[in-house]
């Protein structure tokens, strides 16, 4: 059985950790998959949406650290050392860059609404893989723990990036030093997740999200993604020159003069996606 389940249907590529056993700790072999889905969901016309979930009682437990890699072999959390040498100076920089950093840039940067459906524990990466989605669906039973700090490490994959833009640096500073759990009903009370649902009905409220986004209007959405992504890292002038030529750029797509035209005619918008 595969590690990484994968199956697209009425539009919506499923992407699905199946490391139960692990609690779904993602390995380096996982996350390329993952990496390479969501850059073919980017390129694929007939997605128009993803949901990123897993299967057992955990979403992710953070990366797997088990085992040291051998030499020349790939750790686990980053890219494959280099043949013959011990580490040296910039070795780690360049792993979290490759791997942590480059598997959360890939959510962020997918051209397709992407989902998390947190199906349990999100701890560590596996917390950040969550925040970097564009909309969060939890079970009543998920739990969010910012694990770093338990470690003794400084959080990667762009938890310092993510957490202050999602609910403020103070609160953001809470969750990393002390690496207290948080509950599903407290992280949608703290803006880290959009809905809470029992875990009977997780799998058909990401499935109803899923497919309703997958009948929008997809560039739209794509370059809307794209303009709030960036709007906290801009001034004002740039976010609105960035506004204008996302909308000249929207203008030329199908589904922008098909919504024009059925708004027009007093009927229902048909979009393709394109």
């Amino acid at each position: 059985m595969s590690d990484v389940l994968h199956t697209v249907e009425n539009g919506v590529s499923w992407i699905t950790l199946n490391r139960p056993e692990a609690m779904n700790a993602v390995t380096w072999d996982q996350r390329e998959r993952i990496i390479a889905l969501l850059a073919e969901a980017s390129a694929d016309p007939a997605v128009r949406c993803v949901v990123v979930t897993a299967t057992g009682r955990g979403f992710c437990a953070g990366a797997d650290l088990r085992g040291a890699p051998a030499a020349g072999g790939r750790s686990e959390r980053g890219a494959p050392p280099a043949e013959g040498r011990g580490s040296v100076a910039g070795d780690v920089a360049r792993m979290i860059r490759l791997g942590a950093q480059r598997f959360i840039g890939a959510v962020m940067d997918c051209e397709k609404p992407v989902i998390a459906a947190v199906n349990g524990t999100a701890a560590g990466i596996g917390a950040h893989l969550a925040f970097a989605c564009d909309l969060v669906l939890a079970a009543d039973s998920a739990r969010f723990i910012e694990v770093f700090v338990r470690r003794g490490l400084v959080p990667d994959g762009g938890g310092a990036y993510l957490l202050p833009r999602l609910i403020g640096p103070q609160r953001a500073k809470e969750l990393m030093f002390f690496g207290d759990a948080v509950g599903a009903a407290e992280a949608k009370e703290l803006g880290l997740v959009n809905r809470v649902v029992p875990a009977d009905e997780l799998a058909k409220t990401a499935r109803d999200w899923a497919e309703r986004l997958a009948q929008g209007p997809t560039r739209a959405l794509a370059l809307t993604k794209q303009l709030v992504n960036a709007s906290l890292d801009v001034d004002r002038s740039t976010a609105f020159a960035a506004e204008a030529t996302a909308q000249e750029i929207n203008m030329t797509t199908r589904d922008a003069q098909e919504g024009v035209a059925s708004f027009v005619e007093r009927r229902e918008a048909r979009y393709e996606g394109r």
